[in-house]
């Protein structure tokens, strides 16, 4: 069937984008980010997921959720929660120019702990923060830095106070979404809890999905476009 053979055609491509070539050479560029050979062999097996390719996935799925039906949302660089608690909000009062943040329905914050991933869902239809984690975390310090992150950006472009007896701030349960059963798949997870939400999605998938959904990554970042 045609299907089979665009599958087997999507598999060489990952095959040979797994292969052996330049580092440095790169594979895709887009939204001012570039993604080297290198950095999709982090999507190989069991290995770490880096900055590079989850900031450009996240941006495949705010560029995807620009078409009718899907959710507005934004996603925050994975520097920039670094950077919010290294200079507090002056440091990034900037990030968002030209972004309205109260316009969006989701605010995606992509969290690193040295050697884990997380994410923080902001849903402002809601008025939800929510941590996700796939190693059943807690990230209740983390939801309430964004929360006043939010409050002087409200200030600051809306001059508008949020109330935060209006918000719900919580880290998800460790049985309410899918969980790694390994210590390399969290960057992966992460990026399909952004996925599965930014869809409206429930979050179904389970730690058997890692490997096809590594490839899929591949060929999503190299083709720019998602499946």
């Amino acid at each position: 069937s045609p299907f089979n053979c665009s599958f087997q055609a999507m598999e060489r491509e990952v095959i040979a984008a797994f292969g052996k070539g330049e580092p440095d050479e790169i594979m895709s560029s887009a939204f001012k980010l570039k993604v080297t050979r290198e950095d999709i062999h982090t999507l190989r097996n069991l290995r770490w997921l880096n900055d590079e390719v989850i900031n450009f996935y996240m941006s495949l799925l705010v560029e995807r959720n620009k078409k009718e039906g899907y959710p507005a949302v934004h996603a925050f660089s994975t520097f920039f929660y670094p950077k919010l608690i290294s200079g507090g909000y002056r440091a990034v009062r900037r990030w968002t120019r030209g972004v309205d943040l109260f316009k969006q329905d989701l605010i995606l914050v992509p969290i690193h702990l040295r050697v884990h991933w997380a994410l923080v869902v902001i849903d402002v239809r809601k008025k939800t923060i929510k941590y996700f984690d796939s190693m059943g975390q807690k990230g209740d310090k983390i939801c309430e830095t964004l929360f006043q992150y939010l409050q002087e950006e409200s200030r600051e472009k809306r001059n508008l106070e949020l109330t935060f007896s209006e918000w719900t701030l919580r880290s998800m349960e460790s049985h309410e979404i899918p969980q790694q059963l390994n210590g390399s798949d969290c960057g992966v997870f992460m990026c399909k809890y952004a996925d599965y939400i930014s869809r409206d999605k429930p979050i179904t998938f389970t730690q058997n999905h890692m490997p096809y959904f590594r490839k899929k990554m591949v060929w999503e970042i190299i083709h720019q476009q998602l499946l």
